[in-house]
């Protein structure tokens, strides 16, 4: 336990000094997730120490390394390779995807589409790809997940500010979020209310992260690790063989405690949490998993959701839906989603439940 913690505390001080480094300009809203929901993975065999403090984990060829981007550190570990031009051309890949996808980078296509006053916009199909993946998590979630929430969560702006909006501006931006007036034709999109925002932040880094790992496969990685700041996507098992093994923070606990350890091959993971991006304003805790109908920060008996499944942007958006439709409907929202491999649900009274078939100790 000891050698894990001390793995932990030179990992904080390299990834704090990496931010001192690019300055703090950059809004890291989820090194929380990566330093507590899923940090504890310590780069991929840290916890062979859950395991057995007995054995030593055995020296593994790799190449890794850490940038900023998506306002996260984000690590791509690559096993069995010293090809650090791949590496370079991944988080080139990354970069790219970025400025498709963000709702903030000027120019981007989100930006575009935001800022076309309801005229069409003409996007990247991969741009495409994700807003009709958004489109389907509506009608799954029945308007719980809505890609439209863009004025919203502007509003609220949880990564820089910890304030509440006024009501007026609350009401104004409720009335422009309505997945439904999406209409996309093609590689064409269109915002039927011209004052409508699209925001992807809920399903973008589980999408980048597997376009990732089809880019390493293609070129004949089969062992590797992907991490968007708590967004995990693994390729094959690690290089002994065994299991991707990756933990799952105790949300009531210090940032090093956890509540188990699920093992994940050839699959993607994500986690969402309302005790993550928060503040506390007259005693009354804001989280920043918004209801699209209030508003408001939602209100649910799930505190947090971490969720493994063949591709990233299901896990990504199944634990935000999970969080929004609570535990009570996750049962049906889990049965009805092609992809969904397993679940670990930690509810308000500590009870943890588990779902799908995964391996988690």
């Amino acid at each position: 336990m000891r050698q894990l913690q001390e793995m932990h505390g030179r990992l904080q001080t390299r990834l704090y000094r990496l931010q001192r480094h690019l300055g703090e300009a950059f809004v890291l809203h989820k090194v929380g997730v990566l330093l507590s929901l899923l940090v504890l993975i310590i780069m991929l065999s840290g916890c062979d120490y859950l395991i057995s403090q007995s054995e030593t984990p055995p020296a593994i060829e790799q190449i890794s390394e850490t940038r900023v981007f998506l306002s996260t550190y984000c690590t791509i570990t690559i096993h069995g390779s010293d090809d650090y031009t791949l590496l370079d051309q991944a988080f080139e890949l990354l970069e790219e995807l970025e400025a498709l996808l963000s709702m903030t980078i000027a120019d981007s296509d989100i930006y575009r589409i935001n800022h076309a006053n309801g005229m069409p916009a003409l996007v990247d199909s991969r741009t495409a790809e994700v807003i009709l993946a958004g489109i389907e998590f509506g009608e799954l979630s029945d308007g719980l997940f809505d890609i439209t929430i863009g004025r919203l969560s502007h509003l609220w702006d949880f990564g820089n500010t910890q304030q509440i909006p006024d009501e007026a501006e609350i009401i104004e931006a409720l009335e422009t979020v309505n997945f439904r007036q999406v209409i996309l034709d093609g590689n064409t999109v269109r915002l039927e209310n011209p004052s409508a925002w699209i925001d992807l932040g809920a399903i973008a880094k589980g999408y980048i992260a597997n376009e990732l790992a089809d880019f390493l496969i293609a070129h004949g990685v089969t062992s590797a690790f992907i991490n968007l700041g708590g967004d995990i996507t693994t390729i094959g098992n690690r290089q002994d063989g065994s299991p991707w093994r990756i933990a799952v923070r105790n949300p009531f606990g210090d940032a090093d405690d956890w509540i188990g350890v699920m093992e994940v091959t050839n699959s993607s993971v994500a986690g969402s949490g309302t005790y993550e991006r928060t503040f506390e304003y007259d005693g009354v805790h804001y989280h920043h998993i918004l209801n699209p109908t209030t508003g408001m920060p939602t209100k649910s008996d799930i505190i947090s959701a971490t969720v493994v499944a063949d591709r990233g942007m299901t896990a990504e958006g199944l634990s935000t839906i999970a969080i929004l439709a609570g535990s009570n409907d996750v049962k049906y929202l889990f049965n009805n989603t092609p992809g969904f491999i397993g679940a670990v649900l930690v509810l308000d009274n500590e009870e943890v439940l588990i779902f799908g078939d995964i391996v988690f100790r």
